[in-house]
């Protein structure tokens, strides 16, 4: 599945890794919460950029100290109406002040995607037939927001206040 950064799709250098499959050889890794636990230790050390995949239900917060230590955070959407990994998007940036990379991942929906970048995310993974010009569209289509969040972005509020 294409990887989207930027304003590209770009080749992923990192490869999500089971808990039980063998670490690549060269190049960066994803592996889950559990597994990162476990296996810390060898993770962090290897000469390679490590990530994490949280599920829904995995707090950011529990990476702990090691948070800044990862290149990447990839926040699983089970499901379209789950919404937990917009709250984990906007801990990871503002609260725990992470600023590595925050991948969408898992079956979200484009008209999420906008609402996912105001709260952190910057990497989508995207289903083969999805275009840059679909993901630029997505981000393009809202141009005035009613809730804060972590882009400074000004609401509606806010623009009509300084019309007073």
């Amino acid at each position: 599945m294409p990887l989207i950064t930027g304003d590209a799709i770009v080749t992923d250098t990192f490869t999500s890794v089971g808990d039980d499959a063998p670490l690549p050889e060269s190049g960066g890794a994803i592996v889950s919460l559990a597994r990162f636990q476990k296996e810390r230790n060898t993770l962090l050390a290897r000469n390679a950029p490590i990530g994490v995949e949280l599920k829904a239900n995995e707090n950011p917060e529990n990476l702990g100290e090691d948070l800044h230590r990862l290149s990447v955070v990839a926040l699983d959407f089970p499901t379209f109406r789950d919404g937990r990994a917009f709250s984990w998007a906007r801990i990871l940036r503002t609260r725990l002040g992470y600023t590595g990379q925050v991948r969408a991942v898992g079956k979200f929906i484009y008209d999420q995607i906008n609402y996912q970048r105001r709260v952190g995310f910057d990497a989508w993974v995207v289903p083969d037939d999805f275009t840059l010009e679909q993901f630029h569209r997505a981000l393009s289509e809202m141009t005035h927001v009613y809730q804060p969040s972590s882009d400074g972005q000004k609401t509606i509020r806010d623009l009509r206040d300084e019309r007073r």
